[in-house]
């Protein structure tokens, strides 16, 4: 298993990893099956989405925030991130991704991120070969 290290700037963003993903399956000498990108974090999630056009991941956040508003007084976690956790539950805290020829199989614009909930903070994600 290889860590990765991502530092996030922002309360809310997506940070993207592909590239690190596939330095830790070129690591982990991983040639035909499947990784495991896994965030340990319960307000920090992994997302496979579109990454040529910042605006998807804009669009993402925004429609997140209004399903879980940050500050809403009905939260009854009051550390001041149940929003958080509520949009991390959403998206979920892990992905496996197919590997063939030592290469991500990911389509055409999907790119892997970590999306940050409750930043700036110091995250991992953790790669596994499966």
């Amino acid at each position: 298993m290889i860590v990765l290290e991502v530092r996030t700037r922002r309360r809310q963003e997506f940070v993207n990893v592909t590239h690190s993903v596939a330095e830790a399956v070129a690591r982990l000498g991983v040639e035909n099956g499947a990784v495991l990108v896994y965030s340990p974090h319960t307000t920090a999630a992994v997302v496979i989405q579109e990454g040529a056009d910042p605006a998807v991941a804009a669009d993402i956040i925004a429609r997140l925030e209004l399903l879980a508003p940050t500050g809403d007084p009905r939260y009854q976690h009051r550390e001041g991130n149940a929003d958080a956790h509520i949009k991390t539950a959403l998206l979920g805290n892990d992905k496996v991704i197919p590997v063939r020829g030592g290469r991500l199989l990911l389509g055409t614009w999907q790119q892997i991120f970590l999306a940050e909930f409750d930043g700036p903070r110091r995250r991992e994600l953790w790669v596994k070969a499966l």
